[in-house]
């Protein structure tokens, strides 16, 4: 029987390193007489909110209300991408970023807190440490630092690359496996099998999801399914996409 939960609305503190996501198209016609590469004749071009922006995107279709705290200073990944939807070449531009310094002190009107730590300079190992000792709430962290084992007390997603990569590890650690699905305390849970299109964001909404889902039902295990879905329906979109609750549910069985 499908589920047919009724979408409510969580206060969610997110924190992380955010990026303006910019999409240049066009097509390729001919290989450049100067080196043995395409070029693009440029078509149009969108900017979208990236990294901890597209959590944020992610989190308000599924109804969450959404505190921000994140970089000032302008992170820029620019992908050229041709008429077919290949993905040609991608530039990042990232000036170094000023540290969180840190001063929220009050964490009790919050559902939850969600970090999206990029590892680009604005969280600090310490500053993800004195969240969870300070919250009284769920906290997820999505990080690429190295060190697990530093985060006890919060559930924290990785992917599969970021797992073989890592020093230390932690208790509840959830680790993606693109088409694979996700894994956690050594159980695997299946994903749909989908035409994939573009993964980027996937993470991002995988995270959202799993806060969602968690507040809602209070088992991890539900939200992985749960987060597993929404991230399936992302990669079949190109470029950064936030699945809306009703587009979840309408593959999702407890």
């Amino acid at each position: 029987m499908k589920n047919t939960q009724l979408q409510k609305s969580f206060h969610i503190l997110l924190i992380g390193d955010s990026c303006v996501d910019r999409y240049v198209y066009g097509s390729v016609k001919r290989i450049s007489p100067e080196a043995p590469i395409p070029i693009l004749a440029i078509e149009r071009e969108e900017n979208k909110p990236g990294m901890t922006l597209n959590v944020e995107s992610n989190l308000k279709s599924l109804g969450c209300s959404v505190e921000v705290i994140t970089n000032t200073q302008t992170i820029t990944k620019t992908r050229f991408i041709d008429s077919r939807g290949y993905q040609l070449l991608r530039t990042d531009d990232e000036p170094p970023l000023d540290p969180w310094d840190q001063n929220l002190e009050d964490f009790s009107t919050f559902d939850a807190i969600v970090v999206s730590d990029y590892n680009k300079g604005f969280l600090t190992y310490n500053a993800i440490q004195n969240l969870i000792k300070k919250a009284k709430c769920p906290i997820f962290i999505d990080t690429k630092k190295r060190e697990l084992s530093m985060f006890e007390g919060a559930y924290v997603k990785i992917n599969q690359d970021e797992f073989w990569s890592a020093s230390t590890y932690n208790t509840n650690l959830i680790v993606t496996l693109g088409k694979e699905g996700a894994r956690y305390h050594n159980k695997t849970f299946p994903t749909q099998n989908i035409e994939l299109t573009d993964v980027c964001g996937a993470g991002d909404t995988f995270l959202a999801a799993l806060c969602y889902q968690f507040l809602k039902v209070n088992d991890i295990e539900k939200a992985i399914k749960f987060a597993n879905i929404a991230a399936s329906i992302t990669v079949q979109h190109l470029g950064n996409y936030s699945p809306i609750l009703n587009e979840v549910l309408d593959n999702y069985y407890e």
